[in-house]
């Protein structure tokens, strides 16, 4: 083995474990990257300043609208009202005693809708907490059961979704985001039937060994509960642990802040609460399937424009455009209730920007491999596994995005690094783009949640459980089962192609 390609599996390996013992990858990112270059005998600076950063610029600038907009978006439902609105409302329809669907499906319209997974965490939790508190329902499904709804099947695989795992393919295919919305829809049918017959099963099993909502003490935090060195209780902080505190101290003080906020939250009716959620994802359709087409777009061929054409850009456009109309109906429906629309705005803007560039920073990583030589060795690896580029992309995204511990960066990464012979292949075998960006998009979806995750870590720490009580659960739902969901539309575009 080439000390090249040591360096490459060294990299990766140093990622996922650095990432997970709380180095932030933006500035891991670029060390490994270099770690990589050092060892392949190649310049650091010129690899720094002409490879990495352009990457990273590239991704930020085609995305962070995205970042920000959905950013703000999950801010303002959040602060009006409107999220909490519309967990009650599915709650109330589905029934206290249907626990587990009606948290799952109060979650899945919220990320459906363009929430951010982590508000949808903060202002669902002490609902379900109570919900599962009356029906009985042991308390260390609740991670699973927001895991399921929030970054499973409205994540990767319904059509339509303003996910950033939905959107980063486009570019590359010249898809939008409703691409193979058949193959979509059975996808995410099975990544939700699976995962709530799954945690039925499991609360019943649980329930009749004699397990109630408190669940037994824990024999200490860590991957699956060894010692005291892991997610739940590694320290944060200055370097000589000097004012370090740990990241489940944090989020429980942010959690207690979070509820008596949300009982602060004004009452907001349901119609006003999801008519954002439905703007987002009917305009959206509207734009890229009928209005952008009946437009004139011919300027955009023009070198000042990037000399592109309206399919190339039209997938992120249309999020763009029912993200800006979401955010405007949700002021105009809410201003009465909005307290201080300034700050929510602000708090929802800086929130985006740790996302978009820690994702960035992991492309720039990418376009660095990518362009080491002893990389070479690691494409033909991975264009070799299968004769199908379907198979080969879902391998690749779904191993990078494990490594990574992100859905968005193993999949930029991925794509950054081999998309454009994905395409080629596909193209050259008739296979449909349109299936190609729902391969990728579900498969960045399986692996990500591996015990490193940053959102299983944080989703851990807002349900005050660790890793031995919980993840066995949130594994089966949101990596067993959507694996399963990838093979059978893998299966069935083979065969009958996209639709």
């Amino acid at each position: 083995m080439s000390l090249g390609l040591v360096g490459i599996i060294a990299s990766l390996g140093l990622l996922m474990y650095l990432a997970y013992r709380g180095i932030n990858v933006l500035i891991l990112a670029p060390i490994l990257a270099l770690l990589a270059t050092l060892m392949s005998g190649g310049p650091l600076l010129a690899t720094y300043t002409q490879v990495f950063m352009p990457a990273l610029g590239k991704y930020a600038i085609t995305y962070f609208p995205l970042f920000l907009l959905g950013a703000i978006f999950g801010k303002l439902m959040d602060v009006s009202g409107s999220a909490k609105a519309i967990a009650d409302f599915i709650v109330d329809k589905i029934g206290a005693q249907r626990a587990i669907l009606a948290i799952t499906l109060a979650c899945g319209i919220l990320t459906y809708g363009g929430v951010s997974l982590f508000v949808v965490a903060f202002a669902v939790f002490p609902i379900a907490a109570a919900l599962f508190k009356e029906s009985g329902i042991p308390k260390r499904l609740i991670p699973a059961t927001i895991a399921l709804g929030s970054f499973t099947f409205t994540m990767t695989a319904l059509p339509g979704t303003p996910a950033i795992q939905n959107a980063i393919p486009s570019p590359y295919f010249s898809t939008n985001a409703f691409a193979a919305p058949g193959l979509g829809i059975i996808a995410g049918l099975i990544m939700f039937v699976g995962g709530v017959a799954w945690l039925q099963y499991r609360s019943g099993k649980l329930v009749a060994a004699g397990e109630v909502y408190e669940p037994p003490v824990a024999t200490g935090g860590g991957f699956f509960g060894r010692g005291r060195t892991g997610s739940d209780d590694a320290p944060r902080g200055d370097a000589d642990g000097e004012g370090a505190v740990t990241v489940k101290e944090k989020v429980e003080v942010e959690q207690s802040e979070a509820d008596a906020q949300l009982m602060d939250r004004p009452h907001v009716p349901w119609v006003i609460a999801f008519a954002p959620i439905v703007v987002v994802i009917a305009l959206n359709y509207a734009l890229v399937n009928w209005i952008f087409p009946s437009m004139d777009f011919a300027y955009l061929k023009q070198e000042a424009y990037g000399s592109v054409g309206i399919d190339d850009v039209a997938g992120i456009w249309g999020i763009i455009v029912a993200l800006v109309a979401s955010i405007a109906l949700v002021l105009a429906a809410n201003w009465t209730r909005l307290v201080d629309v300034k700050d929510a705005v602000n708090e929802g803007t800086m929130g985006s920007l740790l996302p978009i560039f820690n994702t960035a920073s992991e492309v720039g990583y990418g376009a660095v491999i990518s362009s080491l030589a002893a990389f070479g060795t690691i494409k033909d690896a991975v264009l070799g596994v299968s004769s199908s580029p379907l198979i080969s992309l879902a391998l690749s995204v779904n191993v990078l995005a494990g490594i990574t511990g992100s859905a968005s960066g193993g999949m930029s990464i991925a794509l950054e690094a081999l998309g454009d012979q994905f395409k080629t292949m596909a193209v050259e075998q008739g296979i449909s783009l349109e299936l190609v960006h729902r391969v990728t998009a579900i498969s960045s979806g399986g692996f990500d949640a591996l015990p490193h995750n940053g959102a299983v870590i944080t989703l851990l720490a807002i349900c005050g459980l660790s890793h031995r009580q919980s993840y066995k659960d949130i594994a089966v739902v949101a990596i067993a089962v959507p694996v399963l969901a990838l093979i059978t539309i893998i299966v069935l575009g083979s065969v009958f192609g996209s639709f």
